[in-house]
């Protein structure tokens, strides 16, 4: 473990067999264990900095963000405050960690070692608490989510407002961001995303939620003074919309009887990448677009959309919650992957 295995504790000990054994040695070593001389000195500032599963907690949120000011974000805290934990930590351990420059930051390789070994040892502790906790474990702490910007602000808040009012002791950064593929989970201190599209990252553990159906609509005016579309064929000569992130040249769209597929290349007149301003740019007679249909269901209720081609629609998107892979997850993700799971496939059934 990360405490034994780079001279935590200058005295060698024996091995420790059971991982909970080692755990609890480890916390009992910060309040009554004799220290080495070094360790010693800076006993004043380990008071003040916080126990050592804290000052372990920020090192590897500093290596896995990339630098002090990140760090801090995502802890919650000032940069002064990692700053200072890092260099008691350091201290204690009687080790360089990380090379510092003005432009640039790097592991040392004691530091490398101890991010390792710190990343297994905080894993097991957290293991370690739930089991003891139990199954009641009640969710603290904060949770950094990732969603796509029209479903976060609209679908996605209701089981988010179900999941805090459960959980009075949950705090949640809520992210809206519109890019399929989210690049770093752990840079950005992301614990999980909802993705729509497939997945191709197989470092993520994927739940499928549901599946979002999409239609074709326009404006009235669109289709004014001409016979209104029945074929996908007779969509060819209109003016498109498009939603880069699914759709830009072309379109597929699948007859829901027959399963025939039908391709149309496109010219759009406007390319986006939010719902909401393709469904405000059908609004406005720009064009024809494809969309789902849950954001557009009031518009085709009043009349301000039509629905084109009923019979023909494009693939329904599907819905993941994605997370990275871990040895163990906490309780407050555990619990809000339970609330995602239950609700979302009823936010968007037919």
């Amino acid at each position: 473990m990360f405490g034994i295995g780079i001279d935590f504790c200058r005295d060698t000990r024996a091995a420790v067999v059971s991982r909970h054994e080692d755990l609890l040695y480890i916390s009992r070593m910060n309040k009554s264990l004799a220290m080495p001389p070094a360790v010693a000195a800076s006993t004043t500032l380990l008071s003040g900095g916080g126990d050592r599963i804290e000052l372990m907690q920020t090192f590897v949120r500093i290596v896995e963000a990339g630098n002090l000011s990140a760090a801090a974000t995502q802890l919650r805290t000032t940069q002064p405050t990692v700053s200072r934990r890092l260099q008691t930590l350091e201290r204690s351990l009687g080790l360089r960690l990380l090379h510092r420059s003005t432009h640039a930051m790097r592991l040392t390789e004691d530091g490398q070692r101890c991010y390792e070994r710190a990343k297994d040892l905080l894993a097991s502790w957290a293991a370690f608490e739930s089991d003891l906790r139990g199954v009641d474990d009640e969710p603290q702490g904060a949770l950094r989510i990732v969603v796509p910007h029209a479903f976060g602000q609209d679908r996605l808040v209701q089981p988010l407002a179900d999941y805090l009012g459960r959980y009075p002791q949950m705090r949640v950064e809520w992210l809206l961001h519109d890019d399929s593929v989210l690049q770093d989970f752990i840079a950005g201190g992301v614990d999980c995303a909802v993705q729509v599209g497939e997945v191709t990252d197989p470092a993520l553990v994927t739940i499928k939620l549901a599946e979002v159906p999409r239609i074709v609509v326009a404006a009235p005016s669109v289709v004014a003074g001409v016979a209104l579309p029945e074929q996908a064929i007779d969509l060819a000569t209109l003016p498109w919309l498009a939603l880069r992130t699914f759709y830009q040249n072309e379109v597929v769209l699948r007859h829901q009887e027959t399963g025939e597929v039908h391709r149309l290349a496109i010219s759009p007149r406007m390319s986006t990448d939010s719902l909401y301003a393709l469904r405000s740019a059908a609004l406005q007679g720009l064009g024809v677009a494809i969309g789902s249909t849950w954001v557009l269901t009031e518009d085709l209720a009043s009349g301000r959309l039509i629905h084109l081609t009923p019979e023909w629609q494009a693939a329904p998107l599907p819905v993941y919650l994605v997370y990275p892979y871990a040895r163990f997850y906490p309780a407050r993700l555990r619990r809000f992957v339970d609330i995602m799971r239950a609700a979302v496939p009823v936010l968007f059934a037919d």
